[in-house]
């Protein structure tokens, strides 16, 4: 169970009507916490996302390890601080809904594309994403489209889980995650702090082929190494 809380607190928690984020609320008040793997049994695919649905009400969670039914590492929920959900849960409304036409602006500008990816897909399937996670830079002006950024499913939750692991996600410094890889993969310094470079690549059409003889001839686990000792002799 749940320390008991604050009344207030409470009421703030009572109020959260949004089905997601309310059920994370429900499991962490009757259990204590809630586990990546019991959202993944309650229809969440994605834990990472339903717990920053919490967060952008304003709602501290803290993130902690504990074990799985096959007794292997993985990430679960608990509620934070109290108090420091006062300010923010009073503004209700937590992080505003990114409108479709900042979705078509910025397909208009760069296409209908992944940002980190770069694969092209239909538009229906890319997902807005502040380039900053809402988190540590807050709610940005629309009208400033280079705020935002284009994502595959795939990479939005890559890089939600990136950035709850990224020892930045407490700190909050907004020029760290600036030059990051996961806000501007077309210009960054680090990958979460690492000092790391990645490349991308996606093979399509006739190149597909390519992909299978490469995997066929050295096998997945090595294609990454051969591809850069290949980059390698070439650029000497």
């Amino acid at each position: 169970m749940t320390p008991k809380l604050p009344k207030e607190f409470l009421a703030k928690l009572d109020a959260v009507t949004a089905k997601r984020p309310k059920t994370v609320i429900q499991q962490i008040l009757k259990n204590g916490y809630v586990t990546t793997e019991e959202l993944k049994n309650l229809g969440y695919e994605h834990a990472p996302r339903a717990a920053r649905d919490v967060r952008e009400l304003g709602i501290p969670l803290e993130t902690f390890r504990v074990k799985d039914s096959n007794g292997r590492p993985i990430a679960a929920y608990r509620f934070g601080d109290p108090t420091k959900a006062e300010d923010r849960i009073s503004k209700a409304a937590g992080r505003t809904v990114l409108t479709n036409a900042l979705k078509k602006a910025l397909v208009e500008r760069y296409g209908s594309k992944c940002f980190i990816y770069l694969q092209p897909m239909e538009e229906r399937l890319l997902q807005v994403d502040h380039r900053v996670p809402y988190e540590i830079g807050g709610e940005q002006d629309e009208k400033d489209i280079d705020c935002y950024m284009l994502l595959s499913p795939s990479a939005n939750r890559a890089k939600s889980w990136t950035c709850e692991h990224c020892p930045n996600w407490n700190r909050k410094d907004v020029a760290f995650c600036v030059r990051c890889f996961w806000a501007h993969p077309e210009k960054y310094t680090h990958i979460a702090g690492q000092e790391q470079r990645q490349l991308v690549i996606t093979f399509t059409g006739d190149e597909i082929e390519d992909y299978n003889r490469l995997i066929a001839l050295v096998g997945a686990e090595k294609a990454e190494q051969v591809i850069k000792e290949m980059i390698g002799k070439y650029v000497k």
